[in-house]
C-alpha cells in the first residue's frame, strides 16, 4: 500500500475471508470567534464537557474487531489542532461528488442525499458533477474476481487517472461514488473504497452495501451505509485519526456489522475537530444534521441528534413536511 493512501478495509486477512472493510439548562454556549476570526479551543471545550455524558466509551475490543487488530494510538482535539491539518481555505473549500458508472434512480437518490448530507455534516459547498462513463476505466484496470466471479474495477487507476487528472481548482475533496465492485491490487479480494489523502481524491463503491430496490428497509440501510462511508472518509481527508476512545462515526470497523453497529454521530472530540476545521456552530450543525434525519426517516439518527440539542440547552428546528427517504426513492 502507497503511504498517503488510506483503504476503507481493515486488513488483507479479514479481506481474505471475505470482509471488506457525540444536560445543561439555559442557552447553549455558542463558540465565540477569537482574535484571528475563528473559533476558539475553549469555546469548544465547554460544548465537548456537557455533550461527554452522553457518549458510550469504547470497551474492550471483541476478537476479529477493528481496535482488536490494530493498535492505534487515537487522537485528541487538542493533538488534532497541533498537528497542522488537512482544512478548507478560500480557494478550495468545495466537495465534489463524482457519480462514476450508471445508477438507477433509487441509486442515484441515495447519492444525492448522502452528498446532502455531507454538505451539513462538514459546513461545506457540495457539488455533484454529471456522471463519468464507466467505459473510462480500461480493460487493464478491470478484472473478474478469480473465485467469486464478481466484475471489479482497480481503485488505484480510479484515483490517478481519472479523479487526480480531473480535480476541480475549487475542490478541497474530489470523491467518486459508483456501483461498480473495487479491488485495490494484488492480494485483495476487495475494498469498500480507497483515498488519496495528499492527492484529496477517494472513490467509493455501493456494491456491497446491499440492494435499495428491495423495500424500505434495504433502502434506507444502503443509505446509512453510504453516509457513514463518506463522513467517515472524508474525515481522514481532514487529517483525522479513527476514534479509539467513544462509540463514534471515526471508529474504524473490520467488517459491515462492526460498521453498522457504530453511531452515525461524532464524539466530542471528533466533533470539535470538525467544527474547528470547518468554523461551524456546533449547534446549527445539529440541527441541520437533525433535520436531515427526523424528515427521512431515521429515528436512532435523530433522536441522538435531538438529545445532543438538549444537552446544549437548545431544541430541533421546527419540522417540516417531507417524505421518508424510501417513500421518495423511486423503484426501477
Amino acid at each position: 500500500m502507497n503511504r498517503g493512501r488510506l483503504l476503507i478495509v481493515a486488513t488483507a486477512a479479514a479481506l481474505a475471508a471475505g470482509v471488506g472493510l457525540l444536560a445543561a439548562r439555559g442557552r447553549a454556549p455558542e463558540p465565540r470567534p477569537g482574535d484571528d476570526g475563528r473559533i476558539t479551543a475553549a469555546a469548544l471545550a465547554r460544548v465537548m464537557e456537557k455533550i461527554e455524558p452522553l457518549q458510550t466509551k469504547l470497551g474492550k475490543p471483541k476478537p476479529g474487531e477493528w481496535l482488536a487488530q490494530h493498535k492505534e494510538p487515537g487522537q485528541t482535539f487538542e493533538q488534532y489542532r497541533r498537528s497542522r491539518p488537512l482544512v478548507p481555505d478560500r480557494t478550495r473549500r468545495t466537495i465534489c461528488v463524482q457519480p462514476l458508472g450508471e445508477f438507477t434512480k433509487t441509486q442515484r437518490k441515495v447519492i444525492d442525499q448522502t452528498a446532502d448530507v455531507i454538505g451539513r455534516y462538514y459546513n461545506l459547498p457540495v457539488r455533484t458533477l454529471q456522471p463519468l462513463p464507466l467505459s473510462l476505466v480500461p480493460a487493464k484496470a478491470r478484472r473478474v474476481h478469480p473465485t467469486w466471479g464478481d466484475k471489479q474495477v482497480l481503485t488505484t487507476h480510479v484515483l490517478d487517472e481519472l479523479l487526480a487528472r480531473r480535480l476541480p481548482k475549487d475542490a478541497f475533496a474530489y470523491i467518486a461514488f459508483t456501483t461498480s465492485d473495487l479491488w485495490p491490487g494484488r492480494g485483495w479480494n476487495f475494498v469498500f473504497g480507497q483515498a488519496s489523502l495528499r492527492g484529496r481524491v477517494g472513490v467509493w463503491s455501493m456494491y456491497r452495501y446491499g440492494d435499495p430496490h428491495k423495500g424500505a428497509a434495504a433502502c434506507r440501510l444502503c443509505l446509512k451505509r453510504t453516509i457513514q462511508t463518506a463522513t467517515h472518509e472524508l474525515g481522514h481527508m481532514f487529517s483525522m485519526y479513527h476514534c479509539t476512545a467513544y462509540e463514534c462515526n471515526m471508529c474504524g470497523s473490520n467488517s459491515l456489522p462492526e460498521s453498522d453497529r457504530r453511531p452515525m454521530t461524532a464524539c466530542p472530540e471528533c466533533l470539535a475537530k470538525i467544527c474547528w476545521a470547518t468554523q461551524t456552530d456546533p449547534v446549527k450543525r445539529y440541527r441541520r444534521l437533525h433535520a436531515f434525519y427526523r424528515a427521512n426517516g431515521f429515528k436512532e439518527a435523530a433522536g441522538r441528534y435531538a438529545r445532543l440539542l438538549k444537552a446544549l440547552g437548545a431544541k430541533p428546528a421546527p419540522a417540516t413536511r417531507s417524505r421518508p427517504a424510501e417513500a421518495a426513492l423511486e423503484r426501477t
